[in-house]
């Protein structure tokens, strides 16, 4: 298109003269700050392992290796964005609430802060910080007061150490298939989500000062048996990483769409589940080491978040409920006629946020790799962002989330996925939608 002359003389005048705003002539300059804390409680506390009714909520015996939460603020000059990972299984649909006002006095609300467990089973019981959790059943877990006391007051420390002195940052990100890492674990032929991304963070002088990794599968290489806490691999896969890299940088991973993922150990890791967890944990964080090393950064990108509410369906349990998630955790359908409309929400939101050219969309549950594929290509194509992620399990665990053919289907995932058949498209919808909400360049 032919531009007037007298338009072209005056845009040239205005830049001379600085008098085009900042974000019109400039490429936005982000800073960041993290922070870590340990999550690993006292044993006096009593703190019961999550993930398997057979423990029967009894408490860890000991420590195999300790658990953190980890944060990065990320601001672009006007607004900021905390983005946390932490070694549990999951978060009941009240903490955040909770621990956004716990925040209100420092500017952060429900849409600037993105919460991401990495799923351990062997770390804090979901329900045992859940206070709607009132039934007293000890294979779902039972709340304690001065455990949901001990994490809120970790979360909110975690989260204002790394607002403050925030540097100048530069931001990369790279995306690699990874063959024979995970495997579907409702059909050998079934979808898998082999992606593994890594974002560098680094400071202006080349200093790393932050990663974040995105891979998707259960940490499950302990059963119900072990009863230490432990990171399982994505600790090994972060202490690896942090080793390797130096200089004090801080490297948080963070799952996807885990729902039907495992972890294949990998060759020659030995006999016991302790072993496997931290032979794939420590091969893995290698991997993602030489993508960080390789990865280049630059100082635009910037930021963006949107957080989009999502109406849910009514809660119901599956036709096998009984057969299966029944069984093992200890419910009648007496029980679940009072509990799901008490315990499960009826709206929930998922939460985009974009980091230079990263894309996170909360997924706030457990998402079949297939349906996490659609939302990841689908987001990618709107926002024209490079590397879109699944943030699996995305501040609250509201359920299992699977296309309808697979909760029709049943089998363990469908037991425990409370809002029946509809569910799936309900979350894919408002995830792709949240995420073409984000501002546009």
């Amino acid at each position: 298109m032919r531009v007037p002359m007298r338009r072209l003389c005056l845009g040239i005048f205005l830049c001379a003269c600085g008098l085009l705003t900042t974000h019109e002539v400039q490429a936005e300059n982000l800073k960041a700050g993290v922070a870590r804390i340990d999550l690993t409680p006292p044993l006096e506390l009593n703190c019961p392992l999550g993930g398997y009714g057979e423990r029967m909520n009894k408490p860890a015996q000991g420590i195999h290796d300790r658990i953190f939460a980890k944060a990065i603020v990320v601001s672009n000059g006007t607004e900021r964005f905390a983005f946390v990972t932490a070694d549990l299984l999951g978060f009941p649909p009240p903490f955040k609430p909770a621990l956004v006002e716990r925040l209100s006095g420092d500017g952060f609300g429900p849409g600037e802060v993105m919460l991401l467990p990495s799923h351990s089973h062997t770390s804090i019981e979901m329900n045992a910080f859940n206070p709607l959790n009132t039934y007293k059943i000890p294979q779902i877990g039972i709340h304690d007061p001065a455990i949901l006391e001990f994490l809120l007051e970790k979360f909110a420390t975690v989260i204002r150490e790394a607002a403050k002195n925030p540097v100048e940052v530069k931001v990369g990100t790279a995306s690699e298939s990874i063959l024979g890492w995970n495997r579907n674990r409702r059909h050998s032929g079934g979808f898998v989500d082999d992606e593994l991304t890594v974002t560098r963070i680094d400071c202006l002088d080349g200093k790393p000062l932050a990663a974040l990794v995105n891979f998707t599968a259960h940490p499950t290489f302990m059963g119900g048996e072990q009863m230490l806490f432990s990171g399982d691999w994505p600790g090994h896969l972060q202490r690896t990483m942090e080793s390797l890299a130096g200089e004090g940088i801080t490297v948080l991973y963070f799952n996807g769409a885990e729902g039907d993922q495992a972890p294949i150990a990998r060759p020659d890791s030995g006999g016991s589940p302790w072993e496997k967890a931290e032979r794939y944990g420590r091969d893995l964080g290698i991997t993602a080491y030489r993508m960080w090393r390789e990865t280049p950064t630059n100082r635009g990108g910037g930021l963006k978040f949107h957080r989009e509410e999502i109406e849910l369906p009514a809660t119901t349990w599956h036709p096998q409920f009984m057969e299966t998630g029944g069984a093992e955790y200890g419910l009648s359908e007496e029980l679940l006629k009072e509990m799901l409309p008490r315990i499960y929400p009826k709206k929930t939101a998922s939460v985009s946020v974009q980091i230079g050219d990263l894309l996170v969309i909360g997924i706030p549950g457990e998402m079949a790799a297939e349906l996490g594929r659609k939302v990841k290509q689908e987001s990618g194509r709107t926002t024209g962002i490079s590397h879109p992620v699944i943030g699996g399990l995305a501040d609250e665990w509201d359920s299992y989330i699977l296309p309808a053919a697979e909760y029709r289907q049943g089998g363990y995932e469908a037991s425990v996925s409370f809002y029946g058949e509809t569910l799936g498209d309900r979350i894919v919808t408002g995830a792709i939608r949240g995420a073409s909400q984000l501002p546009k360049p």
